[in-house]
């Protein structure tokens, strides 16, 4: 992941970002997503924030802990399908464009610094790099994991990819081949999440995590981070993966799904 280089991030708090705030004290860079209006939907700008801001996070060796996190009551809705077909809308970012295509499912694992995913909305699709991507997930109750893509004339094929890292295969390929919500208490018990707790008690929780790994050697966790995604998946299945990916979305039965989803009705499907 040599998206952006140090020089370029280092000026990562006099940047102007449109999709993440990003804020940074005592070692934990703490990056929120902040587009709770289309529930945080991942757009390609989006995307190359997370990208600086990571980047920014391997570089720097004064950050030790990463912390993610939402604003609104959905945590990530998976993709913005409008803007990654190309209609963008009007933004204000300085965030450069990066030097090469951001694989979503590999950003994370290239950050070799500990990650903690903050839930306190509905996951989603695509939200799910979020959390197989981190190595610790605290959640709130009541919240709902939902895989919908077959739903829509999709598959998750990066998202499943992710989710492997984490889970029983068995319960993946069901959850990905039939699209229902994922109750938090059985995503703890398949190992998506690690903490569950209430509303008022996530921020206790979280910081309590932080404060344990700041007592560790954050050299000792780096070089471990960095060995355990070398015995990961490589590049290459990521780009395979995005390929289907694209192949899906330009079949009959993907250009149907998505524009039923959008007209509000059943999807009529052909196999095709």
């Amino acid at each position: 992941m040599n998206h952006y280089t140090k020089a370029q991030t280092s000026t990562i708090h006099n940047e102007t970002f449109a999709f993440i705030e990003v804020a940074e004290n005592d070692h934990v860079l703490t990056l929120t997503l902040n587009r709770e209006k289309k529930k945080n939907a991942l757009h390609p700008q989006m995307v190359n924030e997370l990208a600086f801001a990571m980047q920014y996070a391997h570089h720097e060796s004064g950050v030790w802990v990463v912390v993610i996190q939402a604003k609104g009551n959905v945590f990530c809705a998976g993709a913005d399908l409008k803007a990654f077909m190309g209609i963008l809308g009007e933004y204000e970012s300085s965030i450069p464009a990066p030097t090469g295509e951001i694989l979503i499912g590999e950003l994370f694992n290239k950050m070799h610094k500990p990650t903690i995913a903050k839930i306190t909305g509905d996951v989603y699709a695509g939200g799910f790099f979020f959390l197989a991507g981190s190595q610790i997930v605290v959640a709130q109750e009541g919240i709902k994991f939902g895989l919908p893509e077959v739903k829509r004339g999709l598959y998750p094929f990066q998202v499943m990819a992710a989710l492997l890292r984490v889970m029983p295969a068995r319960k993946v390929v069901d959850w990905c081949i039939r699209g229902y919500n994922l109750p938090v208490h059985e995503a703890e018990k398949y190992g998506l999440v690690s903490h569950v707790t209430t509303a008022e008690n996530i921020d206790n929780e979280t910081h309590k995590i932080i404060e344990e790994l700041k007592q560790n050697s954050p050299s000792a966790i780096r070089m471990g981070l960095e060995a355990y995604d070398h015995i990961q998946p490589d590049a290459e299945a990521h780009k395979y993966l995005m390929e289907m990916l694209q192949k899906t979305v330009a079949s009959n039965d993907g250009q149907e799904g998505i524009q039923a989803f959008r007209e509000k009705r059943s999807p009529v499907w052909t196999g095709e």
